[in-house]
């Protein structure tokens, strides 16, 4: 499109979100008639002290980690942006009005994400019997291809959190804590995205001309 405008992110935020959950609900299903108990799925929590810290710990980490490499980027020339710049301008909110609905896009992924990637997919391969290295290294790869939208360096920065959040998820035996971290990364990105890195030039354009 030529030109995206809030009416437009508007509807791919909603339809994103149905889609999410519309997803999860079939997944959720199908798991529940192949006989995946809650253990299985990592819907449960069986050390609230220490999943708490964990999620807390590592939500605070990286919500620093997203802002300051929007930061870094927003270093760089725009043309040296590439996609990421296009990303920002065209996805992310650009006022209140939106950030609102991306809030609500951004704790769906986190959940809806979650639990298909590291819940439904990683348990199914449990019960194949295949390794955890193997599980954790699949799971993220599946989780890669489901951001190709994102362009080359968002598959390698999804595929390096899937690796993380999978180990994460059997280390806790749990989905909440990379459920949090995931909500984390995806808020900052709505919050600072545009702030950062197409507001800026956006003004200096207006100074040229």
């Amino acid at each position: 499109m030529p030109h995206v405008g809030t009416r437009q992110r508007l509807s791919l935020y909603v339809s994103t979100i149905a889609f999410q959950w519309l997803a999860v609900a079939g997944v959720g299903w199908r798991a529940w008639a192949r006989g995946l108990r809650f253990e299985d799925l990592g819907l449960v929590i069986p050390d609230a002290t220490g999943v708490t810290i964990a999620a807390v710990a590592g939500t605070t980490l990286f919500a620093l980690m997203q802002w300051f490499n929007l930061r870094r980027v927003a270093q760089l020339p725009p043309e040296a942006r590439g996609f990421v710049q296009s990303f920002a301008d065209r996805v992310l909110p650009h006022r209140a009005i939106e950030f609102i609905p991306f809030l609500a896009l951004a704790v769906t992924a986190g959940i809806c994400e979650e639990f298909l990637f590291r819940g439904f997919a990683m348990g199914a391969m449990t019960r194949a019997g295949l390794a955890n290295w193997e599980i954790v290294l699949l799971s993220s790869a599946l989780f890669a291809w489901g951001h190709l939208y994102q362009g080359r360096a968002g598959v390698v920065s999804t595929l390096i959190l899937g690796i993380v959040f999978g180990i994460t998820k059997i280390a806790y035996d749990t989905l909440a804590v990379v459920v949090c971290w995931h909500i984390a990364v995806d808020v900052v990105a709505g919050a600072a995205g545009y702030r950062f890195l197409v507001r800026p030039t956006m003004a200096s354009s207006v100074q040229q001309i």
